[in-house]
């Protein structure tokens, strides 16, 4: 028998077992879940992005009407 996958808890370190039996994986709880989201809301985190891609996008669409 196989030992289960396991990961690190993106906010704490602790070890979390990949698999449908840890439902907030990759974190090892929902209270780490939401520090986790908490950092993303307050923009402490951010996907890199391209700001020729940006201007190509920004055209795209019609004015959005108020």
């Amino acid at each position: 028998m196989s030992q289960p996958v396991t990961v690190e808890c993106p906010t704490c370190g602790a070890p979390v077992e990949w698999g449908p039996q840890s439902p907030n994986r990759p974190f090892c709880s929902e209270r780490c879940k939401l520090i986790d989201l908490g950092a993303w809301a307050a923009e402490a985190h951010a996907i890199p992005g391209d700001d020729q891609e940006d201007d190509v996008f920004s055209g795209s669409l019609p004015p959005r009407e108020h």
